[in-house]
C-alpha cells in the first residue's frame, strides 16, 4: 500500500462528503473557552456545543481533519508510534444517523477506498457489564457486512467505552478496527487486540454517545446520539505503507535526515535514534503550537510550560547526540515548508515561530550546563552516602526548576537514567507555593472531555461578547479578542493592546458592560454563511478557521432593535443580559507582546 498522508486525508474527506457530510476546517490548538483541556486533544473538542444539542450550522452530519496536541504519553515519544502532535480524521453524527450507518461507512472505506483485504481486518466491541448491556448491536453489523466471529472481540470498559469526561454526562461503547501487519501465518496465531503481543494495530475508532451517566451512577439513553469517530492520520499512513514506525513515514524522514546534518550521526545507535524521533516530535509540536494565531509564547504557566517543557526536552536530547549549534529553528524550517501548504498559518507565523524558538533554545542553553552539573553532584553526593533507596528529594527536584529551569519532568528523566526516582508529592508542594502553574500542567496529564455548560460558565460566554464589545468602544476598534478561558468561577480575556490599560479605561468598560445587563438586551442566534456574516460586520477571532456556514449571536435591544454587538461564536449563551448579574474587572495584566488579559467575574 503506497498511500501518503496528503492521499489519505483527501480520500477520507471526498468519501464522506458523497455520504452527505459537510467539511469542516482544523480548529485552533488552542481551544477557546474550555477549561477542561490545554489543547485541543481530539476532533470533538471544537464540536463540544453540538454533541450537547446545539444546532451546528453546517448541518447534523461533519467531516474534518483535526490538529491534536496530547502529552499524556510523552514519556512514550520515541517508539514507534506515539506522538505528541498528530492530525485527526473524523466523521460525526450530531443526532443524525447511528451504528448502522458509522460501521458500514467504516468498513467501506476501509476495503473499497483503501482496499484494504477484509482478511486483515479485526475489529473489537464492548462486552457488557452491570451498567450497560454487550453491544451485540455492532457485532452483528460488523458480521453482517462479512467479518468472521473469530475477528469480533469483545472486550471490557478500559477497552471499548469512551467517558464521560466528568463525572457524569454523555458517554458510550466504541468500536475499533485494527489492521494485522504481520503474516497469515502470524495471523492465525495471533490472540488478537487487547492482548500482550499482539500484531493488531488499532487505524479508527467510532464512539457511540449513547448514554448519560447521572449523578446516582446510573446509564440512561441520551435524547440526542451521537457518533463521534477518530483516525490518527500518521499511524494510518504507516499501517498501510508497512512501516514499522511513524518515523519511517516521508514527512518525518525529511525531518530526521536534517537532525544527523547537525548530530553528523550517519548510522545512530538505538538510543540515539530515540533521541532523534523525541527532536523530530517535539519540534514538530512546538512549531504547531507557536504557528497558531494566538501567539502562545514558552512560559512557567499552563500551556506555555506545556510548549516549554517540550522544547527542552528536544533540546536536551540534542545535545545528547552532540549537537553544540541552535538548532531548533532550522528544524522548524523543514516543517513549516512540508505542512504550509495544508496549514497557511505556519508560513504566516514562520517569523514568530523560529524567532521563539532561538529565544527559548538560547536561554535554556545558558542554565542548562550548570543544572546538569548540579544534579550530577546531587547524585555523587548521594551515592557517596549510599543511605536507602535512591531518591531525589522534592526540594532538590524544585531547586533545579527555580535555578535552572530544569521541567520536573526532566529532572525525573535524567534520574531514571541513573537509577533514582523523584519524590514528586514534596516537589509539588513547594511548586505551588512559588508558582501559579496548573497541577495539571505540571504532571502532564491532560482531562479530555467536554467543556463545561454549566449555568455560570454559559453566562460568562456571553459576558465575553460584552466585554468585547465594550473595550472596542472604550479603546478603539484595534482592540480585537486573542482568546479567551472559561469556568464557572471566573472568565479570562486575551485582546490585542500594546499599552496598559487605565484605571479609567478600566472602569467604562466596566460601567459600560453593567450598563449593558441592566438594559436587558436580546441575545439572538441566527446561522448564516461566513461571507454573510463578515458583511454584517460580525466581530470574529483573529486568525481563526471557520466553516463557511457559522453561528452569529447578536446582543440588541428589543425596543430600538439597536445592535451592542454582533459576534461569530459556538455558544452557549443566555437569552437575555439581565440573567448575567454584577460584572467586575479583578485584574488587567500583559499577556504576551501585544497582547492584555483581563480576568473579571460576574457576581
Amino acid at each position: 500500500m503506497t498511500i501518503g498522508a496528503k492521499e489519505l486525508k483527501k480520500k477520507y474527506i471526498e468519501f464522506f462528503k458523497k455520504q452527505k457530510h459537510s467539511e469542516i476546517p482544523s480548529a485552533s490548538l488552542i481551544p477557546e473557552n474550555d477549561p477542561t483541556v490545554l489543547f485541543t486533544t481530539a476532533g470533538m473538542h471544537p464540536l463540544v456545543p453540538f454533541l450537547l444539542g446545539q444546532s451546528h450550522p453546517k448541518g447534523k452530519r461533519i467531516v474534518d481533519v483535526q490538529k491534536c496536541i496530547r502529552t499524556t504519553d510523552i514519556d512514550s515519544v520515541g517508539d514507534d508510534f506515539h506522538l505528541t502532535f498528530f492530525e485527526m480524521l473524523g466523521n460525526w453524527s450530531l443526532g443524525d444517523y447511528f451504528k448502522k450507518e458509522a460501521i458500514t461507512w467504516s468498513f467501506e472505506f476501509l476495503t473499497k477506498e483503501l482496499k484494504i483485504p477484509i482478511e486483515k481486518i479485526a475489529v473489537t466491541c464492548f462486552a457488557g457489564d452491570a451498567n450497560a448491556s454487550q453491544d451485540l448491536e455492532a457485532a452483528k453489523i460488523w458480521k453482517s457486512l462479512g467479518i468472521p466471529d473469530e475477528r469480533i472481540f469483545f472486550l471490557p470498559k478500559t477497552d471499548n467505552w469512551w467517558g464521560p469526561a466528568g463525572e457524569t454526562g454523555p458517554c458510550g461503547p466504541d468500536t475499533e478496527m485494527f489492521y494485522f501487519v504481520g503474516t497469515s501465518q502470524e495471523q492465525k496465531k495471533d490472540p488478537g487486540p487487547g492482548t500482550k503481543g499482539t500484531k493488531y494495530v488499532e487505524i479508527w475508532n467510532d464512539v457511540f454517545m449513547q448514554y448519560n451517566k447521572t449523578k446516582q451512577g446510573k446509564f440512561e439513553l441520551l435524547k440526542q446520539q451521537n457518533v463521534d469517530t477518530g483516525m490518527g492520520v500518521e499511524r494510518t499512513t504507516a499501517v498501510l505503507q508497512g512501516k514499522k514506525s511513524v518515523y519511517e513515514l516521508e514527512e518525518f524522514q525529511r525531518i530526521i535526515l536534517k537532525i544527523r546534518e547537525f548530530s553528523k550521526i550517519a548510522k545512530p545507535s538505538t538510543k540515539q535514534i530515540i533521541s532523534e524521533r523525541i527532536i523530530t516530535d517535539h519540534i514538530r509540536a512546538s512549531t504547531f503550537i507557536l504557528g497558531d494565531d494566538k501567539k502562545l509564547i514558552p512560559s512557567n504557566v499552563e500551556r506555555g510550560y506545556v510548549l516549554r517543557r517540550i522544547l527542552r526536552r528536544a533540546i536536551r536530547h540534542g545535545m545528547e547526540l552532540g549537537i553544540k549549534e541552535n538548532f531548533c529553528s532550522e528544524i522548524a524550517k523543514i516543517i513549516v515548508e512540508i505542512y504550509k501548504p495544508e496549514y497557511p498559518e505556519l508560513d504566516r507565523n514562520k517569523r514568530f515561530i523560529f524567532d521563539e524558538l532561538d529565544k527559548e533554545e538560547i536561554r535554556f542553553k545558558e542554565t542548562l550546563t550548570k543544572g546538569i552539573h548540579e544534579f550530577e553532584r546531587i547524585i555523587k553526593q548521594k551515592i557517596s552516602q549510599k543511605q536507602g533507596p535512591q531518591i531525589i528529594s522534592g526540594n532538590e527536584a524544585f531547586l533545579l526548576f527555580q535555578s535552572y529551569g530544569f521541567p520536573l519532568e526532566m529532572t525525573k528523566e535524567l534520574a531514571a537514567e541513573k537509577g533514582f526516582t523523584v519524590n514528586t508529592d514534596e516537589y509539588e508542594k513547594d511548586f505551588e507555593k512559588h508558582q501559579e502553574l496548573s497541577r495539571t500542567a505540571t504532571i502532564g496529564k491532560f482531562a479530555s472531555g467536554l467543556a463545561d455548560t454549566s449555568e455560570m460558565s454559559t453566562k460568562y460566554h456571553t459576558a465575553t461578547h460584552l466585554l468585547h464589545k465594550a473595550l472596542q468602544v472604550v479603546l478603539g476598534p484595534e482592540a480585537k479578542q486573542r482568546g479567551s478561558n472559561i469556568t464557572p468561577e471566573r472568565m479570562r480575556f486575551d485582546f490585542s493592546w500594546q499599552a496598559k490599560m487605565t484605571s479609567e479605561q478600566i472602569k467604562k468598560a466596566e460601567d459600560l458592560v453593567n450598563e449593558k445587563i441592566k438594559q436587558g438586551l436580546t441575545v439572538k442566534k441566527e446561522e448564516m454563511s461566513l461571507e454573510q456574516a463578515k458583511k454584517q460586520g460580525a466581530m470574529h477571532l483573529f486568525g481563526e478557521k471557520y466553516p463557511d456556514k457559522v453561528s452569529v449571536y447578536t446582543i440588541y435591544d428589543p425596543k430600538t432593535k439597536k445592535e451592542f454587538s454582533k459576534e461569530i461564536c459556538t455558544g452557549p449563551h443566555v437569552k437575555n443580559t439581565s440573567e448575567l448579574g454584577h460584572f467586575k474587572i479583578q485584574k488587567e495584566e500583559s499577556s504576551s507582546a501585544g497582547v492584555r488579559r483581563i480576568k473579571a467575574v460576574l457576581e
